[in-house]
């Protein structure tokens, strides 16, 4: 992500490119292509070795496996060690992207995601004329395992950010923790990190022939024991050594560490690509103590169902009462010909070419009140119309050319009251552009919340005249 990369608008690869390499357990050679994609298509694989060409979708609830590596799987197909080319697409920020691969398994390729963010800086990541709705987090959000130790939480914040702990109650490794304040430091800080292996695990891997695909040169193996020369000769000839060693930090013969924490990096890595299956972008601060690729997939799973069950929430107008209106009472007046008792916005809190939020206080004392639903109070609904085509007059008028301009509405469409408004409420009236304004035709989508519940919503078309 360089100084001009917008994060508020989607983007897809450059251009076409494609990367070969052979998977960790399976040892199958594959190629894999990246092609750009359509703006909200999301991130996609396609298995265009098998009958159909089935495509499997990025999504936390098609994992099916997760016991070494995040394995996906639908429409009879399934892709393996999706992780680090998720992170790797997170990290450059790429939103759209079809990934043709002709095998079960992404390349491994050294262990980490910078092969992958290599690939995709030589042809560039492309802006696409689509906005990228962000989903915030409002209240935390837990997930525990007694059982492995591992603790999450998702925090409210204004950026997506990470922490990783991990302690294996390894003297090699130690307590660590890697953190990243914003995704533009993913490419250097984090994207290099490899994956790492305990020895006794991976003489197990080897025992049960499931690394297939593995060199020392893609993981980093942790020697947390000791080991005879029997045991190094066998590893040797596993790997296709003359000869190995251990290095004094307790590291099998392997290159250099990229960083002091590469394995607490690297879980943060893990981490976001897995977090990738959420399917939404998301702003909130994680915090997991050692995750894993399970319980990372078991709280993007949570994570999903919070922003599905409160997703309506996220366009609804945030009021600070300490804030200074953009327009007071008495300018509205001077906007528009509407007095009291007929002025239904009390003041205007939110203003832009397209978008328009209005307050309206609502008091016993309204004259409405007098005689609708005596003895048990509740504002008209067709006042709760005229109160945002007030709001949305202000909006079309506010968008013409410098004179003096009337809104006249033609058209109401898809009205819906979903909450009576009673005395005590503050209604926040939010009109949204649906079109240009041509022929001074406005065409905008109204609607009306009280706190974050929706209680009425419309479509309407004005008509703005100018004064003679």
């Amino acid at each position: 992500m360089d100084a001009n990369f917008n994060p508020d608008k989607q983007h897809t690869v450059g251009a076409e490119i494609s990367i070969s390499g052979t998977g960790l357990h399976t040892g199958v050679k594959v190629d894999m292509t990246f092609r750009p994609a359509a703006p909200g298509f999301g991130i996609q694989f396609q298995r265009i070795d098998l009958a159909g060409q089935p495509i499997i979708k990025a999504d936390c609830d098609l994992v099916t496996d997760t016991s070494r590596g995040t394995t996906l799987e639908d429409n009879g197909a399934r892709v393996s060690t999706v992780e680090h080319v998720l992170a790797a697409l997170v990290g450059m920020g790429v939103d759209n992207v079809l990934i043709e691969i002709n095998g079960p398994e992404t390349p491994i390729m050294d262990g980490s995601s910078q092969p992958f963010v290599e690939l995709l800086q030589e042809v560039g990541v492309q802006e696409q004329p689509a906005a990228k709705a962000w989903y915030s987090i409002d209240e935390n959000i837990y997930h525990y395992d007694e059982k492995k130790r591992v603790e999450m939480v998702a925090m409210p914040s204004m950026d997506y950010q990470i922490t990783t702990l991990i302690d294996f109650n390894s003297p090699v490794l130690g307590t660590q923790h890697a953190g990243l304040k914003n995704m533009r430091e993913f490419v250097k800080e984090i994207s290099p990190c490899r994956t790492f292996v305990f020895l006794h695990e991976l003489e197990m891997l080897l025992d049960n022939n499931l690394i297939k695909g593995g060199d020392i040169n893609n993981a980093i193996v942790v020697v947390d024991k000791p080991v005879t020369e029997d045991e190094m000769q066998r590893l040797a000839k596993s790997f296709g050594r003359d000869k190995m060693e251990v290095k004094h930090e307790g590291y099998l013969n392997n290159l250099e560490l990229r960083f002091p924490n590469e394995p607490a990096r690297h879980k943060l890595l893990d981490v976001v690509g897995d977090l990738a299956l959420i399917g939404y972008p998301v702003k909130a601060r994680i915090i997991a103590n050692r995750p894993g690729h399970s319980t990372n997939v078991e709280f993007a799973k949570k994570i999903k169902q919070y922003i599905k069950k409160n997703r309506h929430l996220k366009d609804v107008p945030v009021y600070d009462c300490n804030q200074p209106p953009i327009y007071t009472a008495q300018q509205i007046e001077q906007t528009l010909p509407h007095r009291y008792p007929f002025l239904l916005v009390d003041k205007i809190i939110e203003l832009t070419d397209k978008v328009i939020v209005g307050v309206k206080n609502v008091t016993f004392n309204e004259p409405f009140f007098t005689g609708h639903f005596p003895g048990n109070p509740v504002m008209p609904g067709v006042l709760l119309c005229e109160a945002l085509a007030q709001t949305g007059g202000i909006l079309a008028i506010n968008s013409m050319p410098a004179g003096q301009y009337d809104t006249y509405f033609l058209k109401i469409d898809n009205c819906k009251f979903k909450q009576k408004i009673v005395p005590g409420d503050t209604m926040l009236l939010k009109m949204e552009l649906s079109a240009p304004i041509r022929r001074g035709i406005c065409e905008m989508r109204g609607t009306v919340y009280v706190g974050n519940k929706l209680c009425a919503e419309a479509d309407m078309v004005a008509q703005v005249v100018k004064r003679v």
